[in-house]
């Protein structure tokens, strides 16, 4: 009987009859003389040697394939401890370590054991560890993150500029914000942040309490904006009212 593997290419004997040519000077029992029984032994040997060859190669070649996807896992994990809250990783980043095949299944290896969490395609954040245990990094830092990543402008959505410039005190029941980029949805454990892309003038004087007034303003819409006027000339410095 043939030696047992964890894994081979060819699967068995009969398999690798199909996929190898005879041997010189000898032909398949298909094409032999039933009664040539020597001949079909020759064959068998040669079959049998040619299946542990194969198998023997596939196993060593398996052991070196997962050290490598081992020691790059460990790389990958070494630099994630080192990340600052939110600050979003991707397989682009890393190319320098290894294919991206080989980084893609790293990466998902490394959220099966809890390291990283997927926060969006292609994008992965540590997951913050407390005395309490392990939560997700906030909200804002990880989408200010993303945004620097991608190169996009992302803003408050109007209804949590509003609440934050103290206009109302309705507390937005979902975690939006406005973004140059494609719409989408990040999921950070159990909390789903949505990002939705808006023209450009919606995006004005990102990251300025200006610009936070004007979505203020145009989310609570012409029926209250002139007492939130009121509301911001006493919140908001002169040069930012003027700006």
């Amino acid at each position: 009987s043939s030696p047992q593997y964890r894994t081979c290419p060819v699967g068995n004997l009969f398999a690798l009859k199909q996929q190898l040519p005879a041997p010189a000077g000898m032909a398949y029992p298909a094409q032999a003389r039933a009664s040539d029984r020597y001949l079909q032994k020759q064959e068998n040997l040669y079959l049998k040697e040619r299946f542990i060859d194969l198998c023997q190669k596939h196993d060593y070649y398996s052991d070196i394939r997962e050290t490598v996807m081992q020691t790059l896992t460990q790389q990958i994990r070494e630099r994630v401890a080192g990340l600052p809250e939110g600050v979003a990783l991707s397989a682009k980043e890393l190319l320098h370590l290894g294919s991206r095949a080989a980084l893609d299944q790293a990466l998902s290896r490394l959220v099966r054991q809890g390291a990283l969490m997927r926060a969006g395609r292609g994008a992965y954040v540590r997951p913050i560890e407390t005395r309490f245990g392990v939560r997700a990094p906030s909200a804002e830092k990880v989408v200010e993150a993303i945004a620097r990543l991608r190169g996009e402008t992302v803003v408050s959505h109007g209804a949590a500029a509003a609440n934050a410039l103290g206009l109302t005190t309705q507390v937005p029941v979902r975690v939006v914000y406005l973004t140059s980029g494609r719409s989408r949805r990040l999921k950070l454990g159990a909390q789903i942040v949505e990002m939705k892309h808006a023209p450009g003038w919606q995006l004005i004087k990102a990251g300025q309490p200006a610009g936070e007034a004007v979505r203020a303003l145009m989310w609570l819409g012409p029926v209250h904006a002139r007492e939130a006027l009121k509301t911001l000339k006493q919140k908001l410095p002169e040069s930012e009212f003027r700006a």
